[in-house]
C-alpha cells in the first residue's frame, strides 16, 4: 500500500514547494499526529492539513503563504476543514485585525478545531525538520505582544493535554 501522505507530497510539488518545505511538512505531520485523539479529531483532516499547511510557500515565503495556500487548496476543491487548517496555522493564529495590520486579507485565522490547533502547535515546534521545546519557542516569539505570546503558550498547553490523552489511550500514531 503506498504511503497515505504521497498524494499530499505530490500536491506540494505541483504547487512549487521545495524539497525542504516538503520535509518540513512531513516533520510537522509526524508531530501533529502525536496529538491525535480518536473520537475527537479526524485523522484524515489532521494529516492532510499538516502535510499541506505550507503549500503557499510554493508561491511566497512571506506571512501571506497561509492565505495563498488556503486559496490554492480551495481552487483544488479540498474540503473546507483542510483549507482552514492551512489558513490558521501561522503562529497561534491571527485575528482579522492582526491580519489587516500585517497587510493580509482581514480573515479570522485563529485555530478553532482540534485539527487546526494541533497543526498550528506542531508547526510552532518544528524548525526545519527539528522539533524544539516550548522554552525555545517562547524565546523565538519574545518580541511579539504579550497577548500573542500568551496565545502561543495556551495553545501549547492545550495540545500537551491532547498528547497526554493520546498517549494514555494509545491513539497516537503515524498516518
Amino acid at each position: 500500500m503506498p504511503d497515505r501522505r504521497e498524494r499530499w507530497r505530490n500536491l506540494l510539488e505541483e504547487a512549487g514547494c521545495s524539497r525542504g518545505v516538503i520535509r518540513h511538512c512531513d516533520a510537522v505531520c509526524d508531530l501533529a499526529l502525536r496529538f491525535f485523539v480518536q473520537g475527537i479529531m479526524d485523522r484524515e483532516v489532521l494529516t492532510a492539513g499538516a502535510m499541506l499547511h505550507d503549500i503557499g510557500r510554493g508561491s511566497t515565503h512571506g506571512l501571506s503563504h497561509a492565505q495563498v495556500g488556503a486559496a490554492y487548496c480551495r481552487k483544488r476543491g479540498l474540503p473546507e476543514e483542510v483549507v482552514r487548517v492551512v489558513e490558521c496555522h501561522i503562529g497561534a493564529g491571527l485575528t482579522a485585525d492582526e491580519c489587516t495590520l500585517i497587510r493580509l486579507l482581514p480573515v479570522n485565522c485563529l485555530p478553532v478545531t482540534p485539527e487546526e490547533k494541533a497543526v498550528a502547535n506542531a508547526d510552532n515546534l518544528v524548525v526545519g525538520t527539528h522539533v524544539i521545546g516550548i522554552g525555545e519557542r517562547m524565546m523565538r516569539v519574545q518580541y511579539l505582544p504579550r497577548r500573542v505570546r500568551k496565545r502561543h503558550y495556551r495553545l501549547w498547553l492545550e495540545m500537551e493535554a491532547f498528547r497526554d490523552c493520546a498517549s494514555i489511550l494509545g491513539s497516537a500514531g503515524a498516518g
